[in-house]
Parts: structure tokens; sequence; C-alpha cells
């Protein structure tokens, strides 16, 4: 049976062995010497034999060609349910220091989960517990954390990263995002007494673009801070027709330099005006506009 074996292009140690089915990486040390890491069975891993001095080879049993080749210790064995997953060894450059294997921010199919959290849109919006109404477009789900009493985000099925992402060729999907924010308005059973705005975050923290639809009553306990507040009331806050606008006119979403101070500005009331101290005298002025 053929044997995996990692040699070094530049001759710098003997061939060593790979067990068959052990998920495994090899980093330098500052001596030049290699050693041996344990990997999570879930991490996808790659050689770059391009960049590295290094190569995977399939060969019969070197132990009786090449005498003194010691086998490494035997790592933790990889369930046999995933056996069949790709466990290809990683390395690194001569003299580099040891990296971490970064995992695949791709949202898991199989049990849901995220590579990070800010990819946690991605979850949410296949989540049919979230979601209140779909097309072949896009998708309203119901903002995990709403800082008003209607606060629905609308979602492309179309994977965009950011604002930054769009271009002209995005004008049709942006302009039925709006489309559908307005259907959500509309269907809203308080919505002839409440206020509505539609809008993006110019430094959205949430990987996938989307369109913030909510009212301005602000009637919320996840409403907690100032970067909350100012990250919807001031400037942070894009109108969809604007992003529309520009996109039309531009063929790109244009930031101000210095966005994110306008998150640090004092709090101040969005009807009146009214500079507040706390988001709870905020939030107990606001009581006398609803």
């Amino acid at each position: 049976m053929p044997v995996c074996w990692l040699f070094s292009e530049e001759g710098l140690h003997k061939p060593i062995h790979l067990p068959h089915w052990h998920a495994s990486y090899w980093v330098e040390d500052q001596k030049q010497q290699l050693k041996t890491k344990n990997v999570l069975v879930s991490k996808l891993l790659h050689i770059v034999n391009d960049l590295y001095p290094y190569t995977i080879q399939f060969k019969e049993d070197l132990i009786g060609e090449q005498r003194g080749v010691k086998r490494p210790r035997e790592h933790i064995s990889v369930d046999k349910e995933v056996s069949g997953q790709d466990t290809r060894p990683l390395t690194t450059k001569n003299n580099e220091k040891e990296k971490s294997v970064v995992p695949d921010t791709q949202t898991s199919k199989s049990d849901g989960s995220s590579g990070h959290w800010n990819q946690g849109l991605k979850v949410s919006m296949q989540d049919p517990k979230m979601q209140v109404y779909k097309d072949e477009t896009v998708v309203v789900i119901k903002d995990k954390y709403p800082k008003a009493r209607y606060h629905w985000l609308v979602l492309p099925w179309q994977s965009i990263p950011n604002l930054k992402a769009l271009r002209k060729e995005h004008c049709d999907l942006v302009r039925h995002m709006d489309e559908v924010g307005k259907q959500m308005v509309c269907q809203c059973p308080d919505t002839d007494s409440l206020r509505f705005r539609m809008g993006y975050h110019a430094i959205p923290s949430m990987s996938h673009v989307h369109l913030h639809v909510i009212s301005q009553d602000f009637d919320s306990p996840c409403l907690k801070n100032k970067k909350h507040w100012n990250s919807f009331t001031t400037d942070y806050f894009i109108e969809s027709r604007d992003v529309l606008h520009m996109l039309e006119s531009d063929g790109r979403v244009c930031v101000k330099d210095n966005t994110s101070e306008l998150l640090k500005l004092p709090l101040r009331c969005h009807i009146c005006h009214k500079e507040v101290s706390t988001i709870p005298a905020l939030k107990e002025h606001l009581k006398s506009h609803f």
C-alpha cells in the first residue's frame, strides 16, 4: 500500500511519514526543526507546493529504502464518520514562525454554525423561524437584536459582503430590496402611527449587505449605548434612495472619511434635536414624542 511522505525539496531532513486519516500539519521552529501539531478535524488544510519547499508524495513504504527514517508518533485519530474529509497537511516557509490555521468562514450547512460572529446573518437568513418574507432574489428577516418596535433586514440571496462591493450592475437588486422594504412598512399594523426609515450602515459590523427597515420609535431594550443610537440617527445611516442614486450615477457607494467618528457624537433626539446625557435619559425623553 502506498505511504504518504513529506519531502523537503532542500534536503533539510529525511522524508517524514504522514499517517493516513490523521489530521496534522508541520511547522518549523526557529531552530529549523520540524515539529508536529494536532489540528481540529473540521479544518480544511492545504499544501502550496509553488510557495513552500515541501512536497507530498505517495510511495511504497520507504522504511526498507531509507534506513534510519523514524515514523512520527501517531496523532489523534480522525472520526470514521468524517474520514473522507480532505486533511492534507499545511507547511510553512523555512525560518518562518508558526502560523495558526484559519478555518473556512463559510456557513456550515450541516450544523448551521458560523465561522465568525460577523457571519451570523448568513445563518439567520437561512433560518425559517427568522424569515418573514422571501422571493427568488431577497429574504427578509427579523433583526436578532431589534433597536425599535419594528426592525427588519432585507438581504439578497446573492453573496455581497458590504456596500463597497456594490456596483452599477446591482442597481436592479438594490431597487428591489427597497421595494420589498416598502412592502414591509405597508403591511405593518402600526404603519399609520409610526414613521419608518430604510437604509444601510456606512460601515456595517455584519458581513453580507443588508437593508435596515426600522421604525423611528426606538423603543427596544436592545438599544443600549451611544453607538447603537448614532448608527441610526446620524449620517452613518445612509438612506436607501441615496445608495441607489450613488450606484446609478457613480457606479459605487461612496463612504466619507472619518464616518466612524459619527458614532462618538453626543446623544441627541432625532425628532426635536435636544441633547441628552445618557441612554436612559434619552429613552425617557422619547416617551414625550410617542
